[in-house]
């Protein structure tokens, strides 16, 4: 293949700077929130636009686009495409949302849709929606609707009729599963876990007999306290905490819960918000005596199909050999 002089220069310069390069996955990202410590970047500087952008003409309707969780490099292609035709885009923080756009080159209409204004903003969209526009939604970091506002808005769309779809990109509780090395066959996202420690509790109690992996995202100062009620409350299982995902200071530090919550009560609370991914319960033989004492317990305020549900699933054994043995008990005490 023949080159002209300037592709011959380019290739140079990419062969340099891909030998100059770090091994490091996540090198010199571009932060998906603005740094206040960092200097300002001229637009010139800001811009890149990617080649082989889909110059398919949008249709009318609702887009949940998702855009990255840190790196600006994870955007994908469809969801530039979409950004860039969409005629306004609606998000948390047009600061935000503005550095992504500058950096790909693209100038679109912005205009906050967040948890406190969303009532007022809901009716703006449906009656864009309504006019045949292009609408794009996107949040500050990763995939509308999950642990962000949107959901409402599509649910009001959907009642109407209106079309929607979804542009599909980075997502942090997916991401720190598939780094956790625990099992990703069957999972459940939680999202927030409550602030106060007795809420908190009472919603980790309601996962506890769920055989899945558990992921649950969380602030950091409320990081150690919150590993210490799981550990409680779920039991020292295996686990996993990851964050700054997709910057240069990822880190995903794994262990039993205790262990974990112990490490960042020593170190403080790290920067950033964190995805707490939990183990499911270890299978184990329960012990006889403490399921007869239970049972015991729960008798003497349920009846005896009751008391039987009740342990079989809190321990996961068979409702009938409960049942058998609450019956027992009952007649035994008559």
């Amino acid at each position: 293949m023949r080159r002209t002089a300037k592709a011959t220069g380019a290739a140079r310069a990419g062969s340099e700077r891909k030998a100059g390069s770090s091994r490091h996955p996540n090198r010199r990202p571009d932060a998906s929130k603005p740094d206040p410590r960092a200097p300002p970047v001229s637009d010139a500087a800001a811009r890149l636009q990617p080649a082989g952008l889909p110059q398919t003409e949008l249709a009318p309707g609702l887009y949940l686009v998702a855009t990255p969780i840190g790196n600006l490099g994870d955007i994908t292609l469809r969801a530039l495409a979409v950004l860039q035709g969409a005629d306004r885009i609606f998000c948390e923080d047009t600061r935000v949302t503005g550095k992504l756009l500058a950096r790909y080159g693209i100038s679109r209409s912005l205009a906050a849709y967040h948890d406190h204004n969303a009532e007022q903003m809901r009716p703006i969209v449906l009656t864009a929606l309504r006019r045949g526009e292009r609408v794009a939604l996107v949040s500050d970091a990763g995939t509308p609707l999950v642990s962000d506002p949107g959901y409402k808005l599509v649910r009001a769309a959907l009642a109407e009729d209106l079309p929607i779809t979804a542009i599909p990109g980075p997502n942090a509780a997916v991401t720190a599963l598939i780094l956790s090395g625990l099992s990703p066959d069957a999972f459940l996202f939680a999202g927030f876990l409550p602030p106060r420690q007795a809420a908190r509790r009472r919603a980790l109690a309601r996962w506890a007999a769920v055989e899945a992996t558990l992921v649950f995202y969380e602030s950091t100062p409320r990081l150690a306290e919150s590993l210490a009620d799981m550990a409680e409350v779920l039991g020292n299982r295996e686990a996993a905490v990851a964050r700054e995902l997709t910057k240069l200071h990822e880190e995903a530090r794994r262990g039993r819960l205790t262990d974990i919550a112990a490490h960042y009560r020593l170190a403080g609370p790290p920067r950033g918000e964190a995805v707490v991914v939990v183990a499911p319960p270890e299978c184990r033989e329960p012990d006889q005596t403490e399921v007869d004492e239970r049972l015991r317990a729960a008798l003497a305020e349920l009846g005896v199909r009751q008391a039987a549900s009740k342990l079989a699933a809190e321990t996961g054994m068979p409702r009938g050999e409960l049942y058998r043995r609450a019956l027992a008990m009952r007649d035994g005490e008559k």
